[in-house]
């Protein structure tokens, strides 16, 4: 019987990744999947949720996806992703299992109230239902290197022109290893006859990079990508950018190549308007008014009708109008501005965008309403007031990046702060349509609502609509309704009674493509970069 050690130098499996280095770079903590419940004021009792994806890919995260979704017992949340990426087998992985669970995904952050998924012991949200409360935004989100691969595998693919996808080439990493065997054999016939070979160690006897992609690799990931219904050109552009640099990818290149189903943002799949349709949609849950709090939940009365309408929600100020300028990598330094029109419209507001409309002289920007009404002959006043000045109105809310115009710190050089829309956000109700009818073009997205109901001064507004060139199916549309109830109007009904005058939603004039388009749209500005930083607004 003899005994042979014997070493060998063997190449071990390789590891991918979609790293932004070539170095291995610290992407930050390892990805966490919460549950989270919408914190928008009025939704409950019955309220959208989402999975919230936050952190590095890793060989691990999805098995913790897995046990996230084994929890929630079949229910189909929409996935709200936000990673510089990681490991490409666990981002493949993560996408089989959204398509295998037929989930949605968009980019985007959780910005959570009250307890906060790294707290010990919180119990801020006891009894509520729900272990998590926040709000969904797109605004600095992120889905890069390998995190496209995980987003190719949702049903619905969303990222917005507010969040950044970008992708570049796979970091290969092949890991020497040295190994040392036992060998036992016998000499039968003059010839050795193995027994037994054990290893008795190992030693990491180094490891290298390849940034270019072999034909193996190339192979696997555009199967997936097919099996996804995406393009090849996303891989193309993955293999032509150096892994060094990260290419960003524009929302129409994304829709091109099909990475994305629509050029809708996280709202798509997140706002509480979704509970409002019927059927409700699938992420929507109610949770009852707690026992001995019958009236948690209760909405607010409705108000007696009044002739004009002045009444006003107890939570919604005066109308305030604030000049905003979009902020994106796709657009800076030449980005769309607009005028911000937020609140209830009351006997000042004519006055008030008067004397904004005064501070920027002859330019024309489109007013962006989100408005529950208020005064009726306040609405009429600045629809007069759109239409003299040849402004364009859309319904959508403005979110403000940085800090919000009313907060008394809040400045900005020139005047101008710093935002976006979000058209699923955005309500136009009561009054609010009269002011709306003055624009020279006026949209109402998709997912923008407007609500009409009887207000009085039937004659005034019936001369208004007149004059400006909407027809009477309007107002046969608010006296279908009492003035204690709402009707919600559809985008086809509005075009059709000239109520709007196209499909389109507040995108068309404040999206950062358009100030691509030939001509340049007027409210399209080149600043320079100090202009562009700037953090205050205008409020009136």
């Amino acid at each position: 019987m003899v005994i042979c050690l014997a070493s060998f130098l063997v190449m071990g499996d390789a590891a991918f990744a979609a790293n932004t280095k070539k170095s291995a770079p610290d992407l930050g903590p390892t990805m966490r999947f919460v549950v989270v419940r919408s914190s928008a004021p009025g939704c409950e009792p019955t309220c959208p949720e989402w999975i919230s994806a936050e952190g590095s890919i890793e060989a691990g995260t999805p098995a913790l996806f897995k046990r996230t979704l084994k929890g929630l017992g079949g229910r189909k949340l929409p996935v709200v992703v936000d990673s510089p990426g990681g490991n490409v087998e666990a981002a493949l992985a993560l996408g089989r299992l959204l398509r295998k669970n037929k989930l949605d995904i968009a980019v985007g952050k959780t910005r959570f109230t009250g307890c906060q998924p790294d707290a010990k012991g919180c119990k801020e949200n006891d009894g509520k239902g729900a272990r998590y409360f926040g709000n969904a935004y797109a605004s600095s989100a992120i889905c890069n290197s390998a995190c496209p691969l995980m987003l190719a595998g949702g049903i619905k693919r969303v990222v917005g022109q507010w969040a950044f996808l970008g992708v570049h080439q796979i970091t290969t990493t092949y890991i020497r290893t040295k190994l040392q065997y036992r060998t036992t054999y016998r000499v039968v016939g003059g010839k050795k006859k193995i027994v037994s070979k054990k290893i008795v160690g190992r030693k990491n006897a180094g490891s290298y990079k390849t940034y270019e992609m072999s034909k193996s690799v190339e192979k696997r990931l555009a199967a997936y990508l097919n099996e996804m219904g995406v393009g090849q050109a996303v891989l193309e552009t993955m293999k032509n950018t150096p892994a060094s640099t990260i290419q960003q990818l524009a929302p129409y290149d994304m829709l091109q190549a099909k990475l994305v189903t629509s050029l809708d943002a996280v709202d798509l799949l997140t706002a509480p308007t979704l509970c409002n349709t019927d059927p409700v949609a699938a992420n929507c849950r109610e949770i009852p008014a707690p026992a001995g709090d019958v009236v948690a939940y209760a909405k607010p009365a409705p108000a007696a009708p009044v002739e004009p309408e002045t009444g006003q929600p107890a939570d919604v100020g005066d109308m305030r109008f604030v000049l905003v300028r979009g902020r994106s990598f796709l657009c800076d330094p030449n980005c769309p501005e607009w005028i911000s029109a937020e609140g209830t419209i009351s006997a000042q507001t004519p006055e008030r965008l008067r004397q904004l409309l005064d501070t920027i002289g002859d330019r024309r920007l489109p007013v962006v309403i989100n408005s529950p009404g208020g005064d009726v002959l306040g609405a009429l006043a600045a629809g007069r007031l759109i239409r003299e000045r040849k402004l364009d109105v859309a319904v959508a809310r403005t979110d403000f990046i940085g800090c919000e115009p009313n907060k008394a710190d809040c400045t900005a050089r020139d005047g101008v702060h710093v935002g976006l829309t979000i058209d699923a956000s955005g309500a136009c109700g009561a009054a609010c349509p009269i002011m709306l009818a003055g624009g020279v073009r006026r949209l109402v997205g998709p997912r923008a609502q407007l609500t009409v109901h009887s207000m009085g001064l039937e004659q005034r507004v019936k001369t208004y609509l007149r004059d400006m060139s909407v027809g009477p199916g309007l107002l046969a549309a608010m006296r279908s309704v009492p003035a204690s109830r709402h009707r919600q109007l559809e985008p086809e009904m509005m075009l059709k009674i000239g109520l709007t005058t196209g499909l389109e939603s507040a995108d068309e004039f404040t999206g950062p493509t358009i100030c691509k388009s030939q001509p340049v749209p007027e409210n399209c500005r080149v600043v320079s970069m100090s202009e562009v930083q700037a953090e205050a607004a205008v409020k009136l």
